[in-house]
Formats: structure tokens, sequence, C-alpha cells
């Protein structure tokens, strides 16, 4: 029966780690492998089908008790997430010819999983890591521009230095506490003890250096910047989800108040004021959804202000309407043989002109990530801040509605450069074509369904 639990319970895991093997093996045996793409795809797809199957089921087990724990909640988020990796998948069809790209990224989607049902700070550390570790090798695997080394090492400096805050935090906790499961830390939520306070603060730090909170987004932008725009949408969409999901699953339903609550508040609102501010000088498009990727985990973490039941269902329709409008505009930039001069603004300037589909998709996307209505985006801040204003946050709330208004403004220059600027396109520009087409199609269409239909998404979450 336990072996039972643990195929059905790990089976998303298991699809994945045999995509990962049958990968390792076809590069082994083959002079010229061939099909990685086909073969992460059916991988990919197969565990989405499989944790959306487990979730609509309710299916709910723990095969390693105290460590590991599958419920529909979790399988759900993990459905969700993985769908939204392929179209990262169909992005990198011209930028990785070979399988290393496909092994890493379904070694992070592996990670990720497995931190998503992570029953303790252990499981938690293990997911943490696998999903991360691969990622700083996927920032340096294009090498198209000279940054990319020094944007990979930024990263897994950034990355280092999280695991350390986490470790010690956990230590603490664990001192505290006796115990290694994720409920110290909720325990220490309403605990006055300062070791245990302080093993909060670190874990709390962790994640914000994960998520690149302002004071510790300095090298992120970076980072963005330097890899190709396949693992940019990765970084900023999967990632991302994948942190602010184990948030969710570390905070649980455990009320946030007193200075946890201003340690909450204070750093994501300086994010989204900040992210905003930044994002309006840049003329980097990776940089500039970087800044805007600051100023989203913001938002997000403004979440955990609000009341426990509602916290899940707010950030997993956040990062669902977040992930496909970044997906979307990144899967619509036209390709170009220099990546230098793909990654410029200036380059989208009458983009309208040479490609309308592309151009309208980016702008979806942008008034989308501002909030503006009738799209995903608008929704999703509204549910955040409704939150936050139900328990009580009024003063975090309106400081927050200020500072996302500052958004707008880079949002609509994209938009001016695409529909109202005279065309100035360099030569090597080419149209979208084939899977990258796709990508954008296959982002497209539930954003139309989020958009027409957004009771019912929020109502099954």
């Amino acid at each position: 029966m336990i072996w039972q639990d643990i195929l059905t319970a790990m089976l998303p895991e298991h699809l994945l780690l045999a995509g990962i093997v049958l990968l390792i093996g076809v590069e082994i045996v083959a002079d010229k492998p061939r099909g990685a793409l086909a073969i992460s795809l059916l991988a990919v797809v197969a565990a989405a089908a499989a944790a959306l199957w487990l979730s609509s089921t309710g299916y709910a087990a723990s095969p390693f008790a105290g460590q590991y724990a599958v419920a529909p909640a979790t399988s759900l988020a993990k459905a969700i997430v993985l769908a939204l990796s392929v179209p990262v998948l169909l992005m990198s069809r011209h930028e990785f010819a070979d399988s290393r790209f496909h092994i890493l990224l379904l070694s992070s989607l592996y990670g990720f999983c497995l931190l998503l049902s992570g029953d303790s700070f252990l499981t938690l550390f293990l997911g943490l890591e696998l999903m991360s570790l691969p990622v700083y090798v996927l920032v340096l695997l294009a090498y198209k521009r000279r940054e990319s080394a020094e944007a990979a090492l930024k990263y897994l400096v950034l990355g280092g230095a999280a695991t350390a805050a986490f470790l010690m935090g956990a230590s603490f906790l664990y001192g505290t506490s006796g115990s290694l499961a994720l409920s110290a830390f909720a325990t220490a939520l309403a605990s006055t003890d300062r070791v245990a306070t302080a093993g909060l603060v670190l874990v709390v730090v962790a994640f914000f250096l994960k998520a690149a909170i302002v004071p510790f987004h300095a090298w992120a932008p970076d980072a963005y910047e330097g890899a190709s725009v396949p693992v940019t949408a990765y970084m900023a969409t999967v990632i991302k989800a994948g942190v602010l999901l184990a948030a969710v699953r570390l905070f649980g339903t455990a009320p946030v108040s007193g200075r946890t609550a201003d340690l909450v508040a204070i750093l994501p609102l300086l994010s989204i004021v900040w992210g905003n501010l930044a994002a309006m000088r840049q003329q980097s498009f990776r940089r500039m959804i970087a800044y805007s990727s600051i100023a989203h985990a913001g938002y997000l973490f403004y979440a955990f202000l609000g009341d426990g039941p509602g916290r899940f269902q707010a950030v997993v329709f956040y990062l669902l309407a977040y992930g496909l409008m970044n997906l979307l505009a990144f899967a619509s930039i036209p390709p170009c043989e220099d990546d230098a001069a793909r990654d410029r603004l200036d380059n989208l300037k009458g983009l309208f002109h040479r490609e309308p589909y592309a151009a309208l998709m980016i702008g979806i996307a942008m008034l989308s990530l501002a909030g503006i209505p009738p799209f995903p985006g608008f929704i999703a801040k509204f549910l955040i801040f409704k939150n936050v204003f139900a328990a009580g946050y009024t003063t975090y709330a309106v400081l927050g509605l200020i500072g996302s208004y500052l958004g707008i403004y880079f949002y609509l220059r994209v938009i001016q450069y695409m529909f109202m600027s005279p065309e100035s396109a360099p030569a090597e520009m080419r149209s979208s074509r084939g899977l990258a087409l796709d990508a954008s199609l296959v982002c497209l269409i539930p954003v139309i369904l989020l958009s027409l239909f957004p009771g019912w998404v929020i109502g099954r979450l």
C-alpha cells in the first residue's frame, strides 16, 4: 500500500524523472542526439496532466510522513506552473540545439514539484536547491554576450546568500521547537522568544533574496539581462512562482501580525515603489522586466497580510496571470542574431507596422502587467489588495496602490514605442515564426479565458 501511495503521490515527479533519464540515455547512445524538445515537452505535459488529475480527484496522501505530502491544492499549483513551462520549452527551440537545456530545465521542475510538497524544512530546502541549482547553469548556457558569465556568477552568489540565511533560520527554529516540521514557523509567528523571532526573520529574508525583494534585489536585473530569452522567461515565471508558493506553504493559514506584518509589508512596499521607478529608465527589455518582476514580487508578498484561507487563491491567481503575461511578451519579441540588439527597447519602435500580431501580443501583456482592466492583471491585483484591506492594513494597501500606479508609465512607454513611433528596425530583426509563434498562442488562449471567466477560475482555486 505504501508503494502505491509513493507511486501515485509522486507521479508528476516520476514523469519528470523519466524524461531526464530518457534525455540522458539518448545523449549517451546517439551520435547526433535528436528529439530533446519532443521528449521534454512530453514529460512536462504528462507531469502537468498527472498533477491536474490528482487535484481533480481530490487525492491526498503522505507517503513520507512529516517530510512529503500531497493535497489537491498542491497538485493544482504543480499543474499550473508545469503548464507555464511549456511556452518556455517552445521558445527554446532556436536557442538551444542540444539536450543540456532540457535536462537542466526538467531537473529544476523536479525540484519545484518536490518543493511544493515539502512538509519539513529539510524537504523544503532540498526542493529549493534542486529548483535553483540548474538555473545557475542555464543563465550561462547560451553565452550570447559577455555579460552572461558575470550574470551567472551574480545569480549564484544571490542564491548562496539565500541558502545560508534559510539554513541559519531553520536551525534557530529547530533549536527553539525541537522540530524541523513547517509548523515550527507558524509557532514562531506567535512567539515572543528572540531566537525564534531571529529564525523567522532569517527564513523570510531567504525568501526575499530568492524573490529579489528590495534591498536584496541588486544583482537580479543583471542575471535577467545576461540570460537568453527562454531562461529569463523561466526565471521570471516558474522560479518566481516556486518561491512564492513555497512561502505560501510555509506561512500556511497562520495570521501575520505585529513586527512580522511590518517586515512582510514594508520591504515589499519598497519593492513596489523602487521596482516601478527603476524600470522607467531602462533601455533593455529584459532589464525592464527584471525591475517589473521586483515590483510584482512586492504585490505577491502583500498577500501574506491578508487572511490565511485567501492567500493561496490570491497568490496562485496572481502567479497564473503574471506568468502568462510575461511568457506572452517574451514569446512575441521578434528574433535576432544579435542578442543585445534584440533586447533594446528602441528596436520595438514601429513594431506594429512590421509585425502587427507581435505588437498586439506584447501590448496585451503590458496592459495586463500594468493592471489595466479588463485584463487578468487587474483582477489579480484586486484580489491581493482586497485581502489586505479586509485584514485591516488600510495604510499599507493605499500606499501599495499608489506605488502600483507608478508602473503604468513604463508599460505604456513600450506600447507607445510599438504603435506611435516611426519605424526604425535594424535589418537583422526577423519575423516570429514556428514554435515561438505557437508559444504565444499557448499563452493567449488561457489569457482570454482568464479575462472572460475570472470568477470560474477563482472558484476552482
